[in-house]
């Protein structure tokens, strides 16, 4: 006696779903449960069995029909008088049975991201019905790699190369000005050897900024402190900053308060999306005391104080 499956529980959809609701499921189930992915687990090997089980029927819109109808006897009705249209799964659980290798994981999800529908058994084996179809072997890309590189700032600013080398290949790449921390540069063709003829994986590489002494970005704009004289301060006048861009002139005005943000425009970062486009660079003023000061200098400090009384 043949046990009656639940199918649309083994998928997780209604009795009503669409046809494009149980691809969608069995899609994801597949991927989740590929035995490279589950990698030895013999619930999760049992499941994938299932759920290509349940899909071979509910798929098929005439193997559906008859599930639908005839409920656990459905399967004795198909031996009765139909083409035994299950797949034993149980058979190709591992590599043996099959002189092709096992698609892996990685392989298997990238099928389905295609969107493309699949003969899972002509793909697998290349073969129905113990019958060589003379069709050539699926083609895939290759895996990608994944590389981290740590830049300096003045290097994320003006722009940058580095050589990376994986896999038995350098590979040169140009991380270009403006670059955000952490950002992923996709360098193409640069991974894994395709299969069966199919195109080289990428690379992907995570561009770090290492922490400065003096500069601390927020997007686009750079902040710091500013140095300047007590008697620039009280008195105004110039005083020089440095930038990124190199060192500039700032004018600041008299009577400026300790902590005071001036914004300088366009010296920031350069804007990744944007030529010649900068971020601003915000200074914050940090009023410098003078130090060894004369008897001379003292006693006016003092004049001074006895006249703000």
């Amino acid at each position: 006696m043949i046990n009656y499956k639940d199918y649309y529980s083994i998928l997780g959809v209604a009795k009503e779903a669409t046809a494009d609701e149980i691809r969608k499921a069995y899609r994801k189930l597949a991927v989740k449960y590929h035995p490279d992915k589950t990698k030895g687990d013999t619930a999760a090997g049992e499941k994938f069995k299932e759920i290509n089980e349940a899909n071979q029927v509910l798929a098929d819109p005439e193997k559906r029909k008859k599930y639908d109808r005839f409920g656990a006897d459905w399967k004795h009705y198909e031996d009765a008088g139909e083409q035994p249209g299950g797949f034993d799964w149980s058979k190709y659980a591992g590599d043996g049975g099959t002189k092709k290798q096992r698609m892996s994981a990685d392989e298997f999800e990238s099928m389905f991201a295609a969107g493309d529908e699949i003969d899972l058994f002509e793909l697998l084996f290349g073969e129905r019905g113990g019958r060589r179809q003379g069709r050539r072997s699926a083609a895939f890309k290759g895996d990608d790699l994944n590389a981290e590189a740590t830049i300096s700032l003045e290097e994320a600013y003006h722009g940058s190369a580095r050589l990376i080398r994986l896999d038995s290949q350098t590979i040169r790449v140009t991380v270009p000005p403006g670059i955000g921390n952490e950002q992923v540069l996709r360098i193409a063709g640069k991974g894994m050897a395709g299969v069966n003829g199919g195109p080289k994986g990428d690379l992907y590489l995570t561009v770090k900024i290492a922490s400065h002494p003096e500069f601390h970005r927020k997007g686009d704009d750079l902040h710091r402190d500013f140095p300047v004289e007590l008697y620039t301060a009280v008195l105004g006048g110039k005083a020089l900053v440095k930038t990124l861009k190199g060192a500039v002139k700032v004018d600041v005005p008299k009577e400026t308060p300790n902590h005071k943000v001036l914004r300088l425009r366009g010296l920031g970062m350069p804007v990744a999306s944007g030529k010649n486009i900068f971020g601003d660079l915000f200074v914050t003023v940090d009023i410098r005391l003078p130090d060894h000061l004369t008897p001379e200098e003292m006693d006016l400090f003092g004049k001074l104080a006895a006249i703000r009384k």
